[in-house]
């Protein structure tokens, strides 16, 4: 997980939004900035998330930007503003939006700061024509499809949200809560309804960016563009696998930016190296022209689809590999005996029920004689990887 908190916090200091090249060095202490991403939406609601980064040789997450007045303002001077949700996010309903208007995200924060993007037009993404699966030797190649007959959209940006079905490694079919004015010892319940921690579902957004462009083509078409490759042993087809593609069309200007943010991400050896290439966003800082602003805002309609993709429906050899390797099942009982070879050392009992599972070192999977099966929270708890409640979606 840190592995990956480092990646995106790379990626976010890739995308100084100035004008000139910033070379950051490990050990500098980085004034925290403003990290600005989101699409503001024709036809569904616009979400913008704020965040703040932290020192590179910091171990912390970049920090939500809370309490900001966001607002979407066009060329003709009407202004929307957003409401904040928490965490950094920031949301609208759906905005009564012009497409033949130019639009312009505003920011103050709680410290006065004052921060704009520059004026966007509004590039409308065509439908996406298919989501392609094909079958390869290393796993499964998720691909798109796409075509715009008014051959206005050009420059195309994907995104994606793999959601999968997950199950522990032992069912849990009962909890159990230490009684403290015993006897009993304890009380047991049946999970049911929402306690039950057996099957999840887990949501992973996309982290990578994946673009291309027709601009060199005759025909404003995309065919079998990759998204995405899901490898053959991923748990993510153990059971059923869905991917949610979104689709945006892009400025040229926006099309150069995420390229050259891509390149920069490949070339460099390390996280902590300078950045190779100049990164020039469309966010900036009013209140103060020299501090840098990352991110690069967007405006237009988003087309999205989805499709599953069977366990049935892959080779029988791929077999998913799942992270329960070393779970075992243990008998734990209320009064363990144990003794000794030694004849002058009486037995004790060891009260594995009260120090394992009362503790909450393991969880209960059943009944056993004298005390119950147990198995570490990571065996036993899916939602500790996902969430029990069934996407409304799900087929």
């Amino acid at each position: 997980m840190m592995k990956r908190i480092l990646y995106i916090l790379f990626v976010l200091m890739g995308a100084m939004a100035c004008k000139k090249q910033i070379t950051i060095a490990p050990s500098a202490k980085v004034t925290s900035y403003l990290v600005v991403d989101g699409n503001i939406s024709l036809g569904d609601s616009t979400t913008i998330t704020l965040r703040r980064t932290v020192n590179l040789d910091s171990n912390a997450k970049a920090n939500p930007e809370l309490g900001a007045v966001v607002t979407v303002e066009s060329a003709g001077g009407a202004s929307y503003k957003l409401t904040g949700k928490g965490n950094g996010t920031y949301v609208s309903a759906p905005l009564n939006l012009s497409a033949n208007e130019k639009y312009s995200l505003k920011i103050t924060t709680l410290n006065g700061g004052k921060y704009a993007s520059d004026f966007v037009p509004v590039k409308n993404s065509p439908p996406i024509d298919s989501v392609r699966t094909d079958i390869t030797s290393n796993g499964l190649q998720i691909g798109v499809d796409t075509h715009d007959a008014t051959n206005n959209s050009k420059y195309y940006r994907w995104e994606y949200t793999e959601t999968y079905q997950i199950q522990s490694a032992f069912r849990s079919l009962i909890t159990v809560v230490q009684n403290p004015s015993a006897p009993p010892p304890d009380f047991q319940y049946p999970r049911t309804g929402d306690q039950v921690i057996y099957n999840c579902w887990v949501s992973d957004t996309s982290n990578t960016i994946i673009t291309t462009t027709t601009a060199k083509l005759s025909a404003d078409k995309v065919n079998n563009a990759p998204i995405a490759l899901v490898r053959a042993n991923s748990e993510k087809f153990r059971f059923r696998y869905s991917i949610l593609v979104k689709q945006y069309a892009i400025t040229s200007d926006a099309f150069n930016y995420f390229e050259l943010l891509k390149k920069n991400t490949e070339q460099i050896g390390g996280i902590f190296d300078p950045q190779p290439s100049e990164l020039t966003g469309n966010m900036h800082c009013i209140s103060n022209p020299n501090e840098p602003v990352i991110g690069y805002v967007t405006v237009g309609q988003v087309t999205q689809k989805r499709i599953f993709v069977d366990k049935a429906s892959l080779p029988a050899n791929w077999v998913a590999e799942t992270p329960y390797g070393g779970c075992h099942l243990d008998t734990l009982l209320y009064a363990r005996k144990v003794t000794t070879t030694i004849p002058t050392i009486p037995p004790i009992y060891v009260a594995e029920v009260h120090d394992l599972i009362y503790s909450g070192i393991e969880l209960t999977v059943d009944y056993a004689p004298g005390g119950y099966t147990a198995s570490s929270p990571i065996c036993v708890d899916c939602t500790l990887r996902g969430t029990n409640k069934k996407p409304s979606f799900w087929k």
